[in-house]
């Protein structure tokens, strides 16, 4: 099984003229692979997995899995119909996945009792381990401490990625380590891992992956001098990277690197001529480290 440590990188999905771009797609795939992240994770949000078909999904799963053989894949499974996504997770069986990151079903915002049904059916009948997703600002619900815990015994629930936004909770889930805990915002990162925190799936390190990566196994290993400067060094990017809604700055980044077209899916809109300048400045910042 799969240990949820260190960067995981949740890819974009490039598009031209409306349609998956593959080959862009792989090529950053391979590059993220190649700076030595620890996993992928394909269809999340960055991946604008609400504005793809499940064909589509299960392409750019496929597309991922063939482009970085050898590197841990986790996708994205989230919905708020129950039959569908388990339906989804018959269509799953047969691919190589590492793990499947699932927010509690949106908008219906159902009571704890209620998501503890949801992920324990899900857990029951996946063919890979789960990765709870507490991000209530997308979501309309919160994944209560209790009902964390409640899943942390199911044996196929085995980390959470935290945009939960209480500190207090963050320290509570380390402390007492039933699950691996990934930071979800980025700006996060260096605390969570200080805290003793797994790693994080960080969209941001998709823009210089190798020096993410190095700045976590510094703070694993201890050295926070060293990692806390690495951090630092990254962080205006980080904060560039959501200055306007996700995943439009990376885009924009990855653009003006050459790695894809800058194309979005409406309803969202590409960054702004003036993000894209201060990118383009950071960039540029960030080459000479």
């Amino acid at each position: 099984m799969t240990c949820f440590t260190g960067i995981w990188v949740p890819l974009v999905t490039p598009f031209h003229h409306g349609e998956i771009d593959f080959p862009a797609l792989q090529t950053i795939a391979r590059k993220m692979a190649q700076a030595g992240v620890a996993g992928l994770v394909v269809c999340g949000t960055t991946g604008e997995a609400a504005a793809l078909t499940e064909l589509e999904q299960l392409a750019v799963l496929e597309s991922v899995l063939k482009a970085a053989p050898g590197c841990p894949v986790v996708m994205g499974l989230a919905g708020n119909n129950l039959r569908a996504s388990l339906g989804m997770l018959k269509q799953l069986e047969a691919m190589p996945i590492a793990g499947l990151l699932v927010p509690p079903p949106y908008y219906i915002r159902p009571s704890q009792a209620g998501i503890v049904e949801y992920f324990e059916t899900l857990a029951d009948a996946a063919p890979a381990p789960l990765i709870l997703y507490n991000i209530p600002y997308r979501t309309g619900v919160t994944l209560e401490r209790q009902t964390i815990d409640a899943l942390a015994r199911h044996e196929r629930v085995v980390a959470i990625k935290d945009c939960g936004g209480s500190a207090a909770l963050t320290m509570d889930l380390i402390r007492d380590p039933q699950l691996k805990v990934l930071a979800g915002e980025d700006e996060q990162i260096f605390s969570t891992l200080c805290l003793g925190g797994a790693g994080a799936i960080a969209a941001s390190a998709h823009i210089r992956p190798d020096l993410f990566v190095r700045m976590a196994q510094l703070a694993q290993s201890g050295q926070l001098d060293q990692a806390r400067k690495i951090f630092y060094d990254l962080l205006p990017m980080i904060r560039l990277l959501f200055a306007e809604p996700n995943p439009a700055p990376v885009k924009e980044a990855l653009a003006l690197m050459g790695l894809m077209r800058n194309e979005l899916r409406s309803p969202m809109k590409s960054a702004t001529p003036e993000l894209s300048a201060r990118l383009k400045r950071e960039l540029t910042r960030l080459d000479c480290l």
